[in-house]
């Protein structure tokens, strides 16, 4: 691209955002991303900001300056740094209060930036302090607030070194910069000012640039306090000094401090209480939210101590924060009770870990308090006229408090819980009082012993016997309930045929049939032989499912194929064809029909499809060994045919093949072996439709094959054949631009089939002649950052170098075809593990990367080679993301020295935060 003239960019700038044309908008946005890209960018944004002609080209300039330093840094040459950074900091000595805000964070950012990825530019805070104090403080607080924030941005590549390098220079400037915010605050009345300097404050905490032993001499936190002890502060200033005193004692916790410091911040807010009363009084609820943020912040700080305080005997004095955090969890706000999760989250697995009954005791108090507080926020407003559904804001606040009692529940007791909200029953509890009660003891009743006659009983009762004329929203929940009660009614065979009696009938009511098919479901599973006698009216219910909603009608099919399968063999295989005939006939329908498919209508094959897969996916016939069959083939024998018509038909539609490949992996799941007859037609057809359209769903198919029918003789060719006739499709969709990348779906699929066919028949795939093209793919895709991709790629080459290494006598061909295998393609396998590593991977990722490096230098060490020095020494060096020589030195010698995948995996977090 030519360089344009200032007139060109002015015109394509106001063509974006004065134009009232969207054509023109968007024609100029695509020009205006292009310039952005193009080398021209410095020279052009330089420009528009030295001539300041309008606010619109000045904040473009600004962005793309921004833009240009975070991620074209390397454009320029190393000489050409010190003038970029002169520019920028003339242009924000030019800066007035008046400017537009956005355009300010943008250059300081830009700047910040810079001087972040730029080690020759020392002592980058001192400079900035001579360069803007006393001249343009407005600019220079938020060059003060936004370096520290910019340290950790995963969007600069700079290495631990250059990060550490960074924080001890703010360290060793917090004095003078403390002392500058301390001017700063005295000599200024303005709530902006005020502002900027407590956020820059915080952005100091945050960074561990503030000495903690400094804190009582610390203006600007004794300012925080201040605002937050006056119920009546700013909004926004209030806001800004939740956050810094929530910095602060995130601080606190992860350092080891001076027990006068601790007990002066403890104090400093435990003294909030009364504020926090008088923002409720004053019904202000987002200042009461702060404070809940502040109570919550400072128990989980003093958490670890209050714990080993309590298993030494003692009572911790911060034992107090969890009283101040149960009183924000009773505010009438749902919203600030949810704040305070995670706290609860995190006391119930320190507990849970110790497993130690006084200190579980200890907390019994807060724990019931905290169960009876939910139990209020769930309860629904009165005069509600319909449910809400998923996807609504106090539905997932329900579901959240749900998820947080079966977390904490065991600190109470299970039982406790179901007593605590039976005896909140009574005759004149409003409609939506007992449905909270009855909502948590939901949460709590799986884990109720089937033992228990006293209250479960009672409650059995009162649902199988409640009136027609009951509230909506109690008969529902009165429902789910008794599908979590399935355990304990297994225990008393009694309560089935009444339970499934009123299940059946809810289920002909719309608004209670999916609570109904769900309890069904349960019910069925956990109480399989006392449901066989009820298969006729399934069935027949079954029949009818096509008036249902697809997830109701689905779990009311799985409850039906729970049931069926503790019949007699010759019973079932009757009753299993009939159940799936129903779904073939409507699919051959569909077809004949010839009608496009539309969504969630009749002519949605999915909706059969679904109902097919869970008819296949919960019948557990117990055939041994020694069967000669499976009742359920006659079904699938039906089905095949159909299925196989189906997706042909609608090849190109992802959502039918997968759903349709779900069926048939229930099915194969379902029979296994006794279904080898099927292979190789569906081998032959699997093969003919990925090379039509490649989807991914047929790939995991086919490990499913490998994986039930391996084992069976002469299966072996087939399957070896089946994947010699995906893998061309498959590699060839991979190759492509981005290949990898657009399909983490295949990469998941392919490596997951190649894992089945090393565990289940090894020598076939080593001896096939595909393993070289996997392990060349294996390579780039350890790079691909998608969780279950990586995680197949690495599972494969952890087996495939396990299998080299292993030194059984009956597996010594398998060994030797590995090894030759890894002697032409260990050395780049090593190199992509390190690289993906350290320049591409997330550190959650790291553990499996460090299993297969672990095996492969094992194996590298018993043949005399050395790849690990070797790819350390490839890798890409940056202006701020280098490992030093000493640095690479120590990786390799501990790396070739570990023993243990947790040691490894810690060397590689730690080697790869010296890239980024």
């Amino acid at each position: 691209m030519e360089i344009p003239s200032m007139d060109t960019v002015y015109q394509a700038i106001s063509a974006l955002y004065d134009n009232p044309n969207a054509n023109e908008k968007e024609k100029a946005s695509i020009w205006l991303g292009d310039i952005q890209k193009s080398i021209h960018s410095w020279k052009i944004a330089d420009e528009l900001l030295q001539q300041k002609k309008d606010v619109h080209s000045c904040y473009f300039a600004a962005q793309t300056m921004r833009s240009k330093v975070q991620h074209n840094l390397s454009e320029l040459p190393a000489d050409a740094l010190v003038s970029l950074r002169n520019s920028l900091v003339a242009h924000l000595e030019g800066i007035s209060p008046d400017t537009s805000s956005p355009i300010l964070t943008q250059l300081c950012l830009a700047l910040a930036d810079l001087a972040l990825q730029m080690p020759s530019w020392q002592n980058c805070i001192s400079d900035l302090l001579k360069s803007f104090s006393n001249k343009n403080n407005f600019a220079l607080l938020e060059l003060l607030t936004v370096i520290p924030q910019e340290i950790d941005s995963t969007s600069l590549k700079l290495g631990e070194n250059r990060r550490e390098d960074i924080k001890n220079e703010l360290r060793s400037n917090s004095q003078v910069v403390t002392m500058f915010l301390k001017e700063s605050i005295n000599s200024s009345q303005n709530t902006l000012v005020a502002l900027k300097i407590i956020k820059c404050m915080t952005s100091w905490i945050q960074v561990k640039a503030i000495n903690i032993q400094e804190v009582p001499q610390n203006a600007v936190i004794g300012f925080c306090l201040q605002v937050l002890r006056d119920h009546n502060s700013i909004n926004t200033l209030h806001d800004a000094a939740c956050d810094c005193i929530c910095a602060l004692l995130h601080c606190l916790e992860e350092n080891n401090n001076n027990d006068d410091i601790e007990r002066l911040l403890f104090d400093s807010v435990a003294a909030l209480e009364e504020s926090y009363h008088m923002a409720v009084a004053h019904e202000e609820e987002e200042k009461a939210s702060n404070y809940a943020r502040v109570f919550t912040e400072l128990a989980e700080s003093f958490l670890d101590k209050i714990i080993i305080c309590a298993l030494n005997g003692g009572t911790h004095f911060a034992m107090h924060s969890l009283e101040l955090t149960l009183v924000c969890v009773g505010h009438h706000d749902y919203e600030i009770a949810e704040i305070t999760f995670n706290l609860w989250y995190r006391l119930s697995e320190e507990v849970y870990q110790r497993d130690y009954q006084p200190l579980t005791d200890m907390f019994k108090p807060h724990i019931e308090r905290l169960i009876k507080a939910l139990a209020r926020h769930c309860q629904w407003e009165p005069d509600i006229s319909q449910l809400p559904e998923e996807g609504d804001e106090f539905y997932e606040f329900r579901v959240k408090v749900m998820e947080l009692i079966k977390d904490v529940v065991f600190i109470v007791g299970s039982s406790s819980v179901f007593r605590q909200m039976f005896t909140a029953l009574h005759a004149d509890t409003s409609w939506e009082q007992t449905e909270a009660a009855l909502f948590v003891m939901q949460a709590v009743a799986k884990n109720i012993l089937p033992d228990e006659y006293e209250y479960v009983p009672k409650v059995v009762e009162a649902i199988l016997s409640m009136s027609p004329t009951a509230h909506l929203a109690v008969r529902k929940t009165c429902l789910v309930l008794l599908g979590e009660l399935s355990e304990w009614i297994e225990r008393h065979p009694e309560c089935v045929p009444p339970a499934v009696h009123h299940l059946t009938l809810a289920l002909q009511q719309p608004h209670l049939a999916h609570a109904a098919a769900l309890a069904l479901q349960n019910i069925c599973k956990a109480c399989r032989m006392q449901t066989a006698s009820h298969v006729p009216v399934l069935l027949q219910l079954a029949q009818r499912a096509n008036a249902l909603p697809l997830p109701t009608a689905v779990a009311l099919m799985r409850a039906l194929a729970s049931a069926l399968g503790r019949l007699p063999e010759e019973q079932l295989a009757v009753a299993m064809r009939e159940a799936v005939s129903v779904q073939l006939v409507a699919l051959r329908e569909l077809m004949e029909a010839d009608k496009p498919p539309k969504k969630g209508t009749d002519s949605d094959p999915v909706l059969w499809l679904d109902r097919l897969a869970a008819l296949f996916r919960d019948v557990e016939f117990p055939t041994t060994t020694a069967s000669t069959g499976h009742p359920c083939v006659p079904a699938i024998s039906d089905a095949w045919p159909v299925l196989h018509d189906v997706m042909t038909k609608f090849q190109a539609d992802v959502r039918v093949m997968e759903r349709a490949c779900r069926a048939l992996r229930f099915a194969l799941r379902c029979c296994g072996r006794h279904l080898a007859a099927l292979l190789p037609p569906l081998a032959r057809s699997m093969a003919a439709l990925y090379q039509a359209q490649a989807h991914s769903c047929l790939l995991y198919l086919a490990s499913i094959l490998v994986d039930e029918l391996a084992a069976v003789p002469h299966c072996g060719p087939d399957l070896v054949a089946m994947l010699q006739a995906l893998m061309p499709r498959a590699f060839l969709l991979l190759q492509r631009e981005n290949g990898l990348k657009d399909n983490p779906d295949t990469v998941d699929d392919l490596f997951r089939l190649c894992i089945r066919f090393l565990q289940r028949v090894p020598l076939e795939f080593l001896s096939s002649g595909a393993v070289a093209g996997v392990l060349q793919c294996a390579a780039l895709a350890a790079r691909l950052d998608h969780r279950e991709a990586n995680s197949s790629v690495m599972k494969f080459l952890y087996d495939l170098t396990r299998a080299a290494n292993n030194a059984r006598p009956d597996r010594e061909r398998i060994r030797e075809l590995a090894t030759a295998v890894l002697k032409e393609y260990g050395e780049s396998i090593t190199y992509a593990l390190i690289e993906s590593s350290v320049l591409y991977l997330h550190s959650y990722m790291l553990a499996e990367v460090a299993e297969v490096l672990l095996e492969l230098v094992s194996w590298q060490k018993a043949h005399g080679v050395d790849w690990v020095r070797s790819a350390v020494q490839k890798l890409p060096q940056d202006r701020a993301a280098v490992a030093t020589e000493q640095q690479c030195w120590q990786f390799h010698q501990y790396a070739v020295r570990a023993e243990k995948c947790k040691e490894m995996t810690r060397l590689l977090r730690d080697f790869a935060r010296l890239y980024r």
